[in-house]
């Protein structure tokens, strides 16, 4: 293909199909750098994977980068996870942000891609995937209402904080149930007068079959949910008083139905460009 071919194929893409701003899809991705190998993930997934391998995709418009340090991974819960095994598995989670009716796209170009950055020796291998999906945005509940940032703001305004929080329920009928309480009734409950200014919610969809070897298929793909708590204070200093308890939030109640929380995992940002809190993972 010519040069000319290619840039004319790229204005006809860009001319056709949605581009709003609204966060239709999400890539939430949490990984344990092997022992040993933490600086050199950190530097790999920042200086190279961050971009080349996400920001530099089509329509993947936002993106930040988290970090659990021990202090933060030992206020994980529930202590046996369907999701992380040992719970304190994962210290690094990266969250991208895609553009709604896009998801197609993106994923015919990162498999694409992510084959040739393998070929071209780009991926670093010391590394486990423990809980990497995209997601399609079902809600997002915000503490304020219509003040303060939007959703799409959320991964480029400077908030200190993040939990990621999975949770299972019995079937996809009950999912359903379970999405309308929380976004009615528990979130807003729980969002009130509390550090975080809201909460988006997702759920996950397969990963296609030529996916990359190294990144196991989805799983609960018909009765997880996936939320993520935006916190403007860091949650070493608002936990005990706000998130403890977050196991809670999907007890049954009366006809209600419940769900299992199989991870509440707290995060602080990283610091682009330096290999800060590296030294207090372990």
């Amino acid at each position: 293909m010519s040069e000319e071919t290619r840039s004319e194929t790229y204005a006809e893409l860009a001319s056709v199909g949605p581009y709003g701003v609204r966060p239709g899809h999400a890539l939430i991705t949490m990984v344990e750098p092997h022992p040993g190998h933490e600086y050199a993930y950190n530097r790999w997934y920042e200086d190279d994977h961050y971009y080349a391998g996400a920001m530099a995709m089509p329509w993947m418009y936002a993106g930040r980068r988290w970090v659990a340090t021990r202090e933060l991974q030992e206020l994980r819960g529930p202590e046996k996870s369907a999701v992380a095994r040992p719970v304190t598995a994962g210290c690094y989670l990266s969250t991208y942000w895609i553009t709604e009716g896009r998801y197609d796209d993106h994923m015919r170009w990162t498999v694409g891609i992510n084959k040739r950055l393998n070929r071209d020796a780009r991926v670093h291998q010391e590394r486990t995937h423990v809980f990497t999906a995209f997601q399609d945005h079902v809600a997002t509940v915000y503490r304020d209402g219509a003040a303060g940032p939007r959703d799409f703001h959320a991964l480029d305004h400077p908030y200190a904080g993040l939990i990621l929080q999975v949770i299972d329920a019995e079937g996809p009928a009950e999912r359903d149930a379970l999405l309308d309480r929380l976004r009615s009734r528990e979130l807003p409950r729980r969002l009130a007068g509390s550090p975080a200014a809201m909460v988006t919610v997702f759920r996950p969809t397969p990963l296609p079959g030529d996916r990359m070897t190294y990144v196991k298929q989805v799983e609960g793909v018909d009765t997880r949910l996936t939320l993520l708590w935006f916190l403007e204070h860091d949650p070493r200093a608002c936990w005990p008083d706000h998130f403890t308890d977050l196991e809670t939030l999907v007890t049954p109640d009366g006809e209600a139905p419940g769900g299992r929380v199989e991870l509440v995992a707290p995060f602080i940002p990283t610091i682009p460009g330096t290999d800060r809190y590296v030294d207090e993972l372990r």
